[in-house]
């Protein structure tokens, strides 16, 4: 199959509502997460010209639409990506959500499908559903959801749901509300892919496996008559050498221990979700082989559940990489780093001008100070001017 490669690409950043750290496993270095601390992180990203942020769901992280709802505010161009929840949320509550952030934020509101695949989470969440019947719930929630965001009255009887009159009074702005995300390695997870989201999104397995799955899911979109476009989710850590870059991967984990990560492996097992059990299957909860693929590095999912891989390396080698994804279908890019404010900036001021991006980046104000830009040398002169840099144009 001749997949189609995008001609641009869009870049999101992460914002860390499950916390922060210098060091993975461990409390020391950890940082604070809070407000204050969101909103630099929110608006360092608008500046520095990510097209949005994903905000996790469940237990270990704060509430995603209070945050997003809390700093939609305070950005400009922002988009959020905020997870609905089948089966934890119903689809008319979640479409009045929906519409009331979009309205409120200027239509910067994007949406994370998620189904949960942690049983335990789950059923202190009261949901009681195996992995069948959640996609199951899944597929008959984003019915009516989508239909009400369209602006339809609703009337539905499901083996789930029976909606009478569901209807929206105030719609969202976004026409037939915002475009839906969608995560999932499962044959279920495809079919909903397939018949009912907008992107489809892939954790950060190697390029070639990456292209399976995209070709397995427009197959199955055609089959529907539909197009999907596709997005993955990275860490990343980018520094001026290659050197320098797998210093700082092996830092993030030098003080994590063996029990460490063998708790986290034991909680990630009994999960059903297929995605996180391929994480798994890239590192094997070992440390001797965590370069999977050039400089695609699996050392975060060692403790970290979900993404796992970060792309590793100096500006070109990571742009590089993440050209690869682009030729193999990949258009949007979900990325993060520890600490994420600061890695907000090592990407987007190193990697981000190399990229075709969709949206341009802001341009410096030029009332002010008329650069070229960095502290005056001695007090007494501007430094030199850097040179441009290249685009990636790739094949």
């Amino acid at each position: 199959m001749t997949l189609p490669i995008p001609d641009q690409i869009k870049v999101l950043w992460f914002l860390p509502t499950h916390g922060d750290a210098r060091y993975l496993g461990t409390s020391e270095g950890g940082r604070a997460v809070n407000l204050p601390y969101l909103r630099q992180i929110a608006q360092a990203a608008d500046s520095l010209g990510y097209y949005g942020v994903l905000l996790p769901t469940g237990r270990s992280c704060e509430d995603s639409w209070i945050v997003a709802a809390a700093l939609a505010s305070q950005t400009e161009k922002l988009r959020f990506l905020v997870a609905v929840r089948p089966g934890l949320q119903s689809p008319t509550l979640a479409a009045r959500m929906t519409a009331t952030l979009d309205r409120l934020s200027g239509g910067r509101v994007l949406i994370n499908v998620v189904t949960g695949g942690d049983p335990v989470e789950n059923a202190g969440d009261g949901i009681h559903l195996n992995h069948a019947e959640r996609y199951e719930v899944t597929r008959e929630f984003l019915d009516i959801y989508k239909a009400l965001l369209a602006g339809e009255t609703v009337n539905y009887a499901s083996k789930h749901f029976k909606i009478d009159d569901g209807k929206l009074l105030f719609a969202p702005l976004q026409k037939s509300g915002p475009p839906l995300f969608f995560g999932g390695s499962s044959d279920a997870a495809n079919v909903v892919a397939a018949k009912q989201v907008d992107k489809y999104l892939t954790w950060g397995e190697p390029p070639a496996q990456v292209r399976d799955k995209i070709e397995g899911v427009r197959r199955l979109a055609e089959a529907e008559g539909r197009d999907v476009s596709f997005g993955i989710r990275l860490h990343v850590i980018v520094r001026d050498t290659n050197a320098e870059a797998w210093d700082a991967a092996e830092r993030l984990i030098s003080k994590l221990d063996d029990e460490t990560i063998a708790k986290a492996q034991a909680t990630f097992a009994r999960m059903d979700s297929v995605g996180q059990r391929r994480m798994a299957e890239l590192h094997g909860g070992r440390r001797d082989k965590l370069e999977i693929s050039p400089n695609l590095w699996a050392g975060v999912g060692l403790v970290r559940g979900g993404a796992g891989t970060a792309l590793v390396g100096d500006a070109a080698t990571v742009a590089e990489r993440i050209d690869e994804y682009r030729r193999v279908g990949i258009d949007t890019f979900i990325l993060s780093g520890y600490p994420h404010l600061e890695e907000a900036y090592s990407f987007g001021e190193r990697v981000m001008p190399l990229l075709p991006l969709e949206n341009p980046l802001p341009q410096a104000s030029l009332a002010a100070n008329m650069g070229p830009f960095g502290e005056t040398v001695g007090n007494d002169y501007r430094p030199a001017a850097a040179p441009r840099p290249v685009l990636v144009t790739g094949g």
